[in-house]
């Protein structure tokens, strides 16, 4: 209702009913707006339908997706971009739980995440009485994220908000649930009060600047390494610290591995870049500084044969409980990246020494004995195409395009991918991350599409694909500059396993010969199909010039590929088997 005039009625003679009021509908949005908030990913429905619509006639873009696990994934990595939340909109219940996986994989990867989802109302909820969709959403969400709250009362929205965005992106960043009841949404108060309730938040993430002691502790340890290695990890990637982490790298001179998504914040191809040598500067480096990196899975925990014995690790984190969480950390650096590689800059010295030649040539040898090793196989011409001579032609497509965005995924097409494909520039190569899902496609490649306004590069397996191949019909609604390239050998792993006890197909096989192409075309988007690596190299070119939606269907040899791509050790193989 409009405001009354203030010349025909004092303040004390305005009744309720005559002053101008919001409700939660418009403070929600209006606090997210204030908050720089500009994009929202999720699925309509109820309670938030009517939400969307508001949201997206205010000037923030909702895109609406096909399933609530790719809008969360979307979100996820939109956090990661951009260092801001993204934000995921859910229904109650089924919708919920659907992004909680991507809520989850959000928080394991440190990616900035909100997941808002609407939810029943609590009195009936807490009684089990029986509501739309009812389910305790608070409760479940907790284990799974860093934070997690409930916003009962229009009045609290604004401070709802603002704890939501700090928790998920100071100190090691995560992923937030924010519990909307239905209620909420219709709740009505004044206008005033509401605009006076929400605020743009101050330093959500500040700068934590690590101890002098703790700085030349580190830089003492290097200082004695005859072999020293750098682990980049994709927290390195994420601080933005680029210049930063280059002039340290550069100036100390030493040797430094790339975990897959810290790819390119040096180009693979820089002169210390020991990618191409990895199983070497593991085994033979007596000191390994960690930045952004985790001693987890991925490197083996930090012991056993792939380290070659014992090490003194130097770690950069900015959360404390990382440290000694698998083997002891000599010099631990607690910080943001940003603030340690400053720190650690300032105080190395301008006769800061190189490392022992002896080390650096033999990575340096090392690498060149790889690199020749692999030429030959990433320029084969085979008919049907192995997984090498397909990534061997992204691999020259990337140096071409430097620009375009890179998302991975699958078996044997994310594992071989890792190694072969060089990246040039940081935060241009995207995939499974810590946990290895599978399922981050189209998510991730929609929201770097719209992040980034750069073309994006999707490699995918077949199998992957399948997770979130409808959001394709997302791609060409937003008519985004996506490329999808599906690595199909039609099937898991392989598309040649056999069923010898039924007519059914063994349970890693999919339809051979399938023609994914032609399901972009469906939804208006430009389908090829490929059978050597020179029509792959056409039919990308002619994708990426095109700026339209794409899909690229390269038929893989059935035969190639291995069991669980290159982490066949964490596949148990019954030796018991049955005929």
């Amino acid at each position: 209702m409009a405001s009354v005039p203030a010349e025909k009625l004092s303040e004390t003679e305005i009744t309720e009913e005559e002053r101008e009021q919001t409700d939660g509908f418009n403070l929600l949005i209006d606090a997210l707006k204030l908050n720089d908030v500009e994009t929202i990913y999720g699925v309509p429905g109820i309670p938030i339908t009517d939400f969307g619509r508001m949201a997206q006639a205010q000037g923030i873009r909702v895109v609406a997706f096909r399933h609530e696990q790719n809008a969360g994934n979307a979100a996820a990595i939109a956090g990661y971009l951009t260092k801001k939340p993204g934000i995921c909109l859910t229904v109650s219940a089924p919708g919920f739980l659907n992004g909680l996986t991507a809520l989850a994989n959000a928080t394991t990867n440190c990616f900035p995440m909100i997941l808002i989802s609407g939810s029943s109302e609590r009195e009936i909820v807490d009684l089990q009485q029986g509501d739309y969709e009812e389910m305790d959403q608070l409760a479940i969400a907790k284990p799974l994220c860093k934070a997690a709250f409930r916003i009962l009362n229009a009045e609290d929205i604004g401070i709802g908000i603002a704890r939501a965005i700090r928790a998920a992106v100071s100190g090691r960043p995560g992923g937030v649930y924010l519990d909307l009841p239905a209620k909420l949404f219709g709740q009505v108060m004044d206008a005033e009060a509401g605009k006076n309730s929400i605020f743009k938040i101050t330093d959500p993430a500040p700068a934590q600047i690590p101890a002098p002691e703790a700085v030349e502790r580190a830089l003492e340890t290097l200082k004695g390494a005859k072999r020293p290695l750098v682990i980049l990890g994709k927290g390195a990637a994420y601080a933005q610290a680029d210049e930063e982490i280059r002039a340290f790298l550069e100036k100390s001179g030493i040797p430094f591995l790339p975990m897959s998504m810290a790819k390119g914040i040096l180009p693979d191809t820089h002169p210390q870049c020991s990618g191409a040598a990895r199983s070497l500067v593991l085994k033979e480096s007596d000191v390994v500084m960690l930045i952004g990196a985790r001693l987890n899975w991925l490197l083996s925990q930090g012991k056993g044969k792939p380290w070659g014995g014992r090490k003194n690790f130097i770690q950069v984190d900015i959360e404390p409980g990382e440290m000694d969480s698998n083997v002891e950390i000599t010099a631990p650096l607690v910080g943001d990246i940003g603030s340690c590689i400053k720190k650690l800059l300032e105080n190395m010295g301008e006769d800061w020494a190189a490392p022992p030649t002896d080390w650096t040539d033999a990575v340096k040898s090392k690498k060149e004995t790889n690199i020749g090793k692999m030429a030959p196989r990433l320029a084969n011409d085979n008919f049907p195409m192995d997984f090498h001579g397909a990534l061997g032609v992204i691999r020259t497509v990337i140096k071409e395009r430097p620009d375009a965005i890179l998302v991975n995924e699958g078996a044997n097409t994310l594992d071989l991918a890792r190694g072969i494909i060089d990246m040039y520039q940081p935060r241009k190569r995207l995939d499974v991350g810590t946990w290895g899902v599978m399922g981050i496609g189209m998510g991730f490649s929609i929201a770097a599409a719209i992040e980034t306004r750069k073309p994006v590069l999707a490699i995918e397996g077949d199998s992957a694909f399948g997770f979130s191949g409808m959001e394709i019909e997302t791609i060409c609604r937003y008519d985004l500059p996506v490329c999808v390239v599906i690595f199909n050998n039609s099937g898991i792993y392989r598309g040649t396993d056999t069923n010898e006890q039924s007519a059914d197909p063994a349970w890693t096989r999919f339809v051979s010969n399938s023609r994914y192409d032609k399901m972009i075309e469906a939804f208006g988007g430009t389908g090829f199909h490929a059978t050597t690596p020179a029509e792959l190299k056409k039919a990308i070119n002619s994708a990426m010039d095109s700026g339209k939606p794409t899909l690229v269907n390269a038929a893989i040899d059935p035969a190639a590929g291995s069991e669980s791509g290159r982490i066949g050790n964490l596949n148990p193989q019954s030796k018991l088997r049955k005929k």
